[in-house]
């Protein structure tokens, strides 16, 4: 994975552009993309910060809360369908995809 670009690089595009350069000027002059750069701007202007975002997401996935629950259906009913636990999840207020089901089942197994 790759990681965020430095709070100097970004220090220095944003001095780029404040002294009259623009974006895409900024952007070729520093190897960056255009859109890293207006990005930047914008989340300066609106938070105030150089900081990168957090990268990635949840390592537990939306069924991680119902991980019980599946689990407990299919010991109850062992040929219960994925489109049958799907609505189940869904009726809980989680929508979700019976594939997703599946590869959560096949990840508990292994």
């Amino acid at each position: 994975m790759t990681q965020p670009f430095s709070i100097d690089l970004r220090k220095r595009v944003v001095d780029f552009v404040e002294q009259g350069n623009s974006r895409r000027s900024a952007a070729g002059h520093f190897a960056v993309s255009v859109s890293f750069v207006i990005d930047l701007l914008r989340h300066l202007k609106e938070n105030g910060s150089l900081e990168p975002l957090p990268c990635g997401g949840t390592k537990e996935g939306k069924l991680a809360p119902h991980h019980d629950t599946i689990l407990r259906r299919v010991k109850e009913k062992p040929d219960i369908t994925l489109a049958e636990l799907a609505s189940e999840i869904e009726s809980r207020g989680t929508k979700v995809h019976p594939s997703s089901i599946s590869r959560f089942l096949c990840s508990k197994n292994s």
